[in-house]
């Protein structure tokens, strides 16, 4: 039996012909947090809102908590607490009181909104009307309205959204906290590579609808490579092939992380009077891999 708290399968939402998710395909597996990454527009807040049941896929199915969402919706919602696109609340009410509402509506004990306020450091600030909070206390209790029950899952749709570094760095901690400390597993997407970086344990990259990626950000780093400055790229090129060496593209470059090799190399080009000008290593950063991947147009950053 697998451990996925998400599970979708070819998921897929059209909108008037046009294809917004496309045979979506993501696992997500207890106490990770998931980073959704792909640029504006990507598909990322529609598939999330249909995880959430306020959109109806087109085609695929979902699985939350091993379960089928379509015929289990109400149960398996119960478990699950989100924020979309931007936090809802009554800006005349203090933030204790938008806190109450949902408590009362969800009967859930009163301890909840003192221990939400708490973990989302607005304790001090809980008697205060909302329209005078800052755009990061907003934020703040945006999340703290989707775990004042402590759900299983929590659902995040670029909560840091318009932050200041120092807000954005004040929710990322929270993020961070969130499946150990209180057992939950998390789901954000963001259109911000360095973001999901500092949160994610597992990514999903999404570009135009499509699933390009699913797993570590560190499988995708590229091996180090290492490029030759010679008096003769064609001999020298003709010269390592001969000997098993692995040549990348049409500059003499080869692909070997073995030092061993790369001064075998440079050893076979001296004996053959090839003067060699420069030995570079040279690697993609994590940064243009995504840009490759998605599109240098799409906005990752």
């Amino acid at each position: 039996m697998n451990n996925y708290i998400i599970e979708t399968n070819q998921l897929s939402k059209d909108f008037s012909g046009e294809l917004a998710v496309n045979q979506l395909s993501i696992h997500i597996r207890k106490n990770e947090i998931y980073g959704f990454l792909g640029p504006n527009g990507a598909g990322k807040s529609t598939a999330m809102k249909m995880l959430l049941g306020l959109l109806q896929p087109t085609k695929g199915s979902i699985k939350l908590f091993g379960k089928n969402f379509d015929s289990n919706q109400l149960a398996l919602l119960s478990n699950v607490g989100s924020l979309i696109e931007e936090p809802s609340y009554y800006a005349n009410l203090t933030g204790y009181e938008n806190l109450e509402i949902i408590q009362k509506l969800l009967k859930l004990p009163k301890r909840n909104i003192d221990e939400v306020l708490k973990i989302v450091k607005l304790y001090e600030q809980k008697d205060k009307l909302v329209k005078n909070y800052s755009l990061g206390m907003k934020q703040r209790l945006g999340i703290a309205l989707a775990i004042v029950k402590f759900p299983k899952l929590l659902i995040l749709d670029e909560p840091t959204n318009g932050l200041d570094p120092a807000g954005i760095q004040e929710i990322r901690e929270l993020i961070k906290s969130l499946p150990q400390r209180y057992d939950m597993t998390v789901i954000i997407s963001s259109h911000i590579l360095s973001e999901i970086e500092q949160m994610a344990t597992t990514v999903g990259i999404i570009n135009k609808g499509k699933l390009l990626f699913e797993g570590y950000l560190a499988d995708l780093e590229e091996d180090e490579k290492y490029l030759f400055e010679t008096s003769d790229d064609t001999i020298a090129k003709r010269l390592l092939l001969s000997k098993g060496f692995i040549l990348d593209k049409e500059e003499v470059i080869i692909n070997d992380q073995n030092k061993a090799n790369i001064a075998a190399a440079i050893r076979l080009l001296v004996k053959n009077d090839i003067a060699i000008y420069q030995v570079r290593m040279i690697r993609k950063s994590l940064e243009d891999v995504f840009l490759d991947m998605t599109g240098r147009e799409g906005g990752i950053l």
